[in-house]
């Protein structure tokens, strides 16, 4: 996230500014306009910067959630215009699904195109879906859909409740996350939400200090079964608890008929900080 961005997207927080002509959010509908990204480079030294950070080894084609990275100035251009009903920053990211088609080979350039949809009641606010298709030519390679919360009055018979994901008996390794994760992953991704940065810069949005990135969790958790994941694969995650930095967080997973279910959660109280599953295609 560039700086004039991240300036975008922090104004609707501030007081007084936020009410201004073009910076004011009104909560409306969202905005009927389709953004790209044509012909990018799936790059061999970024590619290898993004899976050192989350695990990965280095191969000759892309991690399955690296096209996020690319998807992502996307989701920041959209959040931050003057159009769209509601503030980046505060927009709490609920769930990510991504669909792999097939793997994106180094070298190989990728169009992403991404639209926002499906604004609907929540039990916890009010939800809506940021889709992104990527292309290589005419191909559809890869898909994914990131449903953003804004949290507010909810609907709690009629919401949509979310994604419904089984439990895992989680008995697997247990991680030691750094305090500077959340910088090292910025770096990679463009991704500097300042919840995620420092605990001065999380502590100014209510959080008692940083926390990870919820996609930096996802693709740690994919990167654990990367050797088990077939080269057509859809996986789904919903974001639960946050987890602060430095912190540690366990791993498990568990095979199903079609995939994998897993989970992250805490070593002491077992609450999840995310819930996932992948399906063979």
């Amino acid at each position: 996230m560039a700086l004039p961005v991240m300036v975008r997207a922090a104004l609707p927080a501030v007081p007084v500014v936020n009410q201004l002509p073009g910076i004011k959010k009104t909560g409306g509908s969202l905005p009927d306009v389709t953004l790209r990204r044509d012909d990018v480079a799936v790059e061999r030294t970024q590619v290898e910067r993004y899976a050192a950070v989350c695990g990965f080894p280095n191969k000759d084609v892309a991690p399955v959630p690296y096209l996020h990275m690319l998807a992502f100035p996307l989701h920041m251009e959209l959040m931050t215009d003057a159009r769209f009903p509601f503030p980046a920053i505060g927009s709490v990211h609920l769930e990510n699904t991504i669909v792999e088609h097939r793997p994106v080979a180094i070298g190989e350039s990728v169009s992403l195109a991404l639209q926002a949809t499906n604004l609907r009641a929540s039990t916890k606010g009010r939800a809506w879906d940021m889709n992104v298709t990527g292309t290589v030519g005419d191909e559809v390679v890869w898909e994914s859909t990131s449903t953003y919360l804004r949290v507010g009055k909810g609907d709690k018979e009629n919401g949509d409740p979310g994604m419904s994901l089984d439990a895992v008996d989680v008995k697997g390794p247990v991680w030691s996350l750094p305090d500077n994760l959340g910088r090292r992953y910025a770096a990679v991704s463009g991704d500097r939400n300042p919840i995620h940065l420092y605990p001065l810069t999380a502590k100014a949005l209510g959080f008692p200090r940083h926390i990870a990135h919820g996609m930096w969790s996802k693709a740690a958790c994919i990167a654990a079964l990367e050797n088990r994941l077939p080269d057509a694969v859809k996986v789904e995650v919903a974001f639960k608890k946050p987890i602060f930095l430095p912190g540690k967080a366990r791993f498990g997973a568990e095979e199903t008929a079609n995939g994998w279910s897993f989970a992250l959660v805490s070593p002491k109280s077992g609450a999840p900080h995310l819930l996932g599953r992948t399906t063979s295609l």
